[in-house]
This record gives C-alpha cells, sequence and structure tokens, in this order.
C-alpha cells in the first residue's frame, strides 16, 4: 500500500480505491485500500480521523494485512473514493510530535537521558524520562527547544542504509530491524521514528512543559506544542482573569491574593474549631453522670464534631454507651462510644435494624442510619434498655 502520509505528509485529499472492505464484530467496517493519507496509530501518535466518501473513518490500524480503516459504514469493494483528513487533528499531532522529538532531543544532549516512553493523548503530550528533572531545568529546555523552533530549522527525513546506519549516532527506544526512517532536526536531535512530522521546527508554533512529575525511577514532562498549548493557555487566561476578579486582585497578583485568602481561612478554621470544642464541652457539662444508655440528637454537627461530642460524653461517664445522632429526617450521621461496651458489636446490630453503614473500633463507632428519628429512639429503647442481643 503507498502511504501518502509519509510521501505527502501535507495531503488532505486523496483519491484511492477500495481494495477490501468486510464488517467487523462490534458493528463497524475494515476497509483496506490501494493507498492512504492516513496515518495509522503507532509510536505514541494516535490514528487519523476523516471520511472515506460518506463514511466516516474513526481510527487506523497497521495489520498483519496492511493499514486497515474502521469505518462507519460499508463502502463497496472497487470503487474509487475520496478521503478527506481531519487536518486540524492531523497537524496538531505533527507539532507535537516534532516539539516532543525537540525536547527530548535537548534533554538527550544536557543530561544523557533517553526518552523511555511517549503518548499523545487529547489533552497533553506526556514524555518519560529515565532520570530526573526538576521543573527548573524542564523550563530550561523549553528554552532551549522554543529557540530552535523560532531559528525554523529544517526537519530532515532520511532513509539511510544498513552500513550508514551504523555511522550514526541517534536516539530510539528500542531495537530496530529492515528500513528504519530518520528524523533529524540539524545540531538538536536525530531519532529513528516512524511518525509524521512538520517539515520546519517554525510551524510547532511554541512548546510548553505544563508539569514535570516523579515517575518510575525517573521522570514524566507534560508539554503542549502549537495550537494545543494556545489553546491552554486562553483556557488559564481566562481562568486566572476570573479569579482576579472575584478576588478584586490584579492578574499578575492573583497567587499573593489566594495565599492571603488561604490564610485567612485557615485562622477563621482554627478559630470555629476552638469555639466548637467549647460548645460541645458546654453541652457536655449540661448532661450528668449516669450508668444509663444515652441517645442524644443534635442538628448540623459534622462527622468529626459527632465523634468529638460522642467522645466527650462517654469519656465524662455521662452514659454507659452514648449514641449521637445528626442530620434529618429518613438519613442521620451518627456516632457510638464506651468505656465499658464493645462498640462493634453495638453498631453491626444497629445498622442491620436501622438499614445503617459504618464501623469503628470497640471504643468508637461512627457511620450512617437510613432511618427516621422515631425508628432510632425505638430501637435504642429495645436493644439497650430492653437488654437484648449482650449489649447491656
Amino acid at each position: 500500500m503507498e502511504k501518502l502520509y509519509y510521501e505527502k505528509p501535507y495531503v488532505k485529499l486523496f483519491e484511492t480505491e477500495v481494495a477490501e472492505c468486510r464488517p467487523d464484530k462490534d458493528g463497524k467496517y475494515l476497509v483496506r485500500l490501494s493507498r492512504t493519507a492516513f496515518y495509522p496509530e503507532g509510536g505514541g501518535q494516535p490514528a487519523d480521523t476523516g471520511t472515506l466518501g460518506d463514511a466516516l473513518v474513526t481510527d487506523v490500524r497497521e495489520c498483519p494485512e496492511g493499514i486497515v480503516h474502521i469505518t462507519d459504514r460499508p463502502i463497496p469493494e472497487k470503487t474509487v473514493v475520496t478521503g478527506t483528513i481531519n487536518w486540524e487533528r492531523r497537524f496538531s499531532h505533527m507539532q507535537n510530535h516534532s516539539g516532543e522529538h525537540l525536547f527530548s532531543g535537548v534533554v538527550h544532549k544536557h543530561y544523557g537521558y533517553d526518552n523511555i516512553g511517549f503518548h499523545m493523548g487529547k489533552d497533553e503530550v506526556t514524555v518519560d524520562f529515565n532520570g530526573p528533572l526538576t521543573m527548573e531545568q524542564a523550563e530550561e529546555v523549553e528554552a532551549e527547544v522554543n529557540e530552535l523552533i523560532w531559528q525554523n530549522i529544517p526537519v530532515l527525513e532520511t532513509y539511510p542504509t544498513k552500513e550508514e546506519l551504523e555511522t550514526l549516532d541517534y536516539r530510539s527506544k528500542k531495537e530496530l530491524s529492515g528500513q528504519v526512517r530518520i528524523i533529524e532536526f540539524p545540531g538538536a536531535d536525530i531519532c529513528a521514528c516512524c511518525g509524521t512530522h512538520v517539515m520546519t521546527a517554525g510551524e510547532i508554533g511554541l512548546l510548553k512543559v505544563t508539569g514535570v512529575a516523579r515517575y518510575k525511577g525517573g521522570v514524566r514532562v507534560s508539554l503542549l506544542c502549537g495550537r494545543q498549548a494556545l489553546l491552554d493557555y486562553s483556557r488559564k487566561l481566562n481562568a486566572v482573569q476570573g479569579i482576579s476578579v472575584l478576588l478584586s486582585a490584579k492578574p499578575d497578583s492573583v497567587v499573593e491574593a489566594v495565599t492571603k485568602l488561604k490564610e485567612e481561612s485557615l485562622k477563621k478554621d482554627s478559630d470555629l474549631n476552638r469555639l466548637t470544642r467549647q460548645l460541645l464541652e458546654w453541652k457536655t457539662a449540661e448532661y450528668p453522670e449516669s450508668d444509663s444508655p444515652l441517645l442524644i440528637i443534635e442538628d448540623q454537627l459534622t462527622p468529626a464534631q459527632l465523634r468529638l461530642f460522642c467522645t466527650m460524653l462517654y469519656e465524662g461517664k455521662k452514659g454507659s454507651i452514648v449514641l449521637v445522632c445528626s442530620g434529618e429526617e429518613g438519613l442521620y450521621q451518627y456516632a457510638a462510644g464506651s468505656s465499658a461496651f464493645d462498640m462493634r458489636a453495638l453498631c453491626h446490630l444497629l445498622n442491620e435494624r436501622l438499614n445503617g453503614r459504618g464501623g469503628g473500633s470497640t471504643l468508637l463507632a461512627q457511620g450512617t442510619f437510613n432511618a427516621s428519628l422515631k425508628e432510632i429512639q425505638k430501637v435504642f429503647q429495645e436493644e439497650l434498655y430492653g437488654g437484648q442481643n449482650g449489649i447491656k
């Protein structure tokens, strides 16, 4: 099959003859052509999409029998059809793939690391290296790559002989056999590759590193090139401008504004926790010491506040078993505590009778009841005051 994506990588429309069309098991159709400009998925680059006549091409794969196009409808064999590439998608792949080569080449030049993984996703490109990089180091590589892009250095494609290949110092993630295709950015990178690329580096536009994370003993770098980088910048700029309006701060001062807001929020949370604890201590003091079970219903307590209040009550000997509930009719959060009885057993018992979920330790259990207040009071009265199931 003639591979136009190598011979004419900028072709958007082409004519071809349908050599074979057969149904697939999932309702799609597998189409082979006499020639194609559709790039099949491979080497970290996604497949092209587009149309063949009226049929949508949703995927392209390289199989033992040749390149297979996945379509949404059948195409009669021996007919000539026009193929149309989704060019915006393809060119974005070319920009990102070429940008990745430049970035990996510069990393290899300065640090000696190998590119051991490459994935071109919908929202970002990730490149895995077998050595550490900081964000500052990645940004230095980014700056050098962008200088090369703006110099508009050429992108060279060659098919060296076996003898020529042995003299080349080129990057490759695996051992290669047969004819090897070499993509070279003169002075920056030389790498074996089966993907599609721009003709000159300037077409990449720009490269932006968006993240660096430790990964399998090395590092995973996230980056974007060209149109995707511009769209990402636009989204983030809109977000920053929106935040600046909400905070009444200039866009370049939003970090300081958010930091101040966070500090104020942490202080308010600390003050609120202190006051809540004081309130619960006062509430606890209102209950006399008792050897009887104690059920308390409180409004608008968080799970953490429920746990704290219950602990204060049973440690203060306000009940042999303390059950504190908070919520709304039909759904209540609960905390059950005791210094004398196993709360895991009680939790299991109450959950069974009150359609509940939860668990805990021998001292304290916590969860939810899908039951009404009357049902909770009834079960509490029967099980704890009635002395059933060995709880009391």
